[in-house]
This record gives C-alpha cells, structure tokens and sequence, in this order.
C-alpha cells in the first residue's frame, strides 16, 4: 500500500535557510546609520516574503558579531535549526564560504546548496575574516549535497571572482553569471528583488 497524502506531505516539505554576509559596520556604527540587521537586508525579506506567500519555511538566523565573526559562533547558531537532506541553504558572501566549511566540517546532506558571490580567504584581503574563511574546501561537500548553483554577477570583485573559481573547481555545480548586479546588494542591483535566486529555489 501506498504512504497516506499527509504522509507524503510531510516527505515534501522542505525549508529554505539563508546566511548572510558579514558587516564592515561594528554595532555602534549600525545604530548610528540607522542600519537593518544584517540578516533583514537587501534580497533577504524579499525572498523570505515570496517564500512565505508559497507557505515555504524561511530561516535567516541573524549570526553573531557579523562585523568580526567567528566560526565556532556562527557554527553554533546554525545548529540551533533543524537541518534536513530535503533542504536548501543559501548562503551570501561570507555567508557562502561559511556554509561549505560547515557542510564540510558535518558532512550534512541537503538538496540544494546556492552560493551568491562566495567568499573564501585565497590571499592577503579580508584579514578580519580569516577565522571565519580560511579553511581547505572538503571536496566531500559535492557527494552530500544534490545541486550546487553559484550566482556571480560580471563585474563583481577581484577577491569574489577568485572565491567563485575556488569553489567551482572544487566543488563543480552551475554557475550563473548575471551583468551588472555587482555584489548583489540594493546599491549595486538597483532594487531588492532577486528573481533568478527565487526561480532556483523554486525549481
């Protein structure tokens, strides 16, 4: 006999996990700037919005001290959901390099792994983000997860050009490279919707 329809409802359901990137601005200068937290900004709440509408469960956990981060604190703040092989992560900048590591580290297995302009440390730039980013990528990531898809916009920088290159090569998946969308922020997209990323998750 075939599983009930609740329970085959349930084998579907899948959640959506963003992690963010991390910020030059320390807590002060956030207040000072009148600045949304990190994991509210940009594309974020626009997709978290979209998914919502499709009852879609979104996590954008808000990770500790993102203008000095510290993997072990970021490790412990993921851990804190839930993570199952039906789902999908995506993960923005430091963010991105964040969740191979730890995919590594754990050897969870999910569906789907998005890295929008993945960062990881490859030189002498962003030394503030070496305890967070300097780490050898576990080839074993590819094996435990369904689909890779990095998003890179063309005229993005040098540093995340490289990261992106790391990655793919070690990793393989899709990239996509859209024009003109710099880092992907509000500023350099000229708007917070991020269509291509939704139409990804959604596939």
């Amino acid at each position: 006999m075939g599983s009930s329809p609740i329970l085959r409802f349930f084998k579907m359901v899948k959640k959506v996990i963003i992690v963010h990137g991390t910020n030059e601005k320390d807590r002060e200068n956030m207040i000072k700037y009148n600045l949304p937290p990190q994991n509210e900004r940009e594309w974020i709440g626009w997709i978290k919005s979209k998914l919502d509408e499709k009852e879609i469960i979104c996590i954008a956990s808000l990770m500790p001290e993102n203008w000095d981060p510290k993997y072990k604190d970021w490790k412990n703040e993921i851990e804190k959901i839930k993570i199952s092989k039906d789902d999908i992560l995506v993960g923005w900048s430091s963010g991105g390099g964040f969740l191979v590591r730890w995919l590594g580290e754990t050897k969870k297995k999910i569906k789907k792994l998005i890295l929008v302009a993945p960062a990881i440390i490859h030189s002498g730039e962003w030394k503030s983000l070496n305890d967070l980013l300097k780490f050898e990528i576990d080839k074993s990531v590819k094996d435990n997860v369904d689909e890779i898809i990095i998003f890179v916009s063309n005229d993005e920088s040098k540093g995340i050009k490289e990261s992106v290159k790391i990655f793919y090569n070690t990793l393989g998946g899709k990239i996509i490279e859209l024009e003109g969308k710099g880092h992907f922020t509000g500023h350099s997209m000229g708007t917070n919707e991020f269509p291509e990323l939704l139409e990804e998750v959604l596939k």
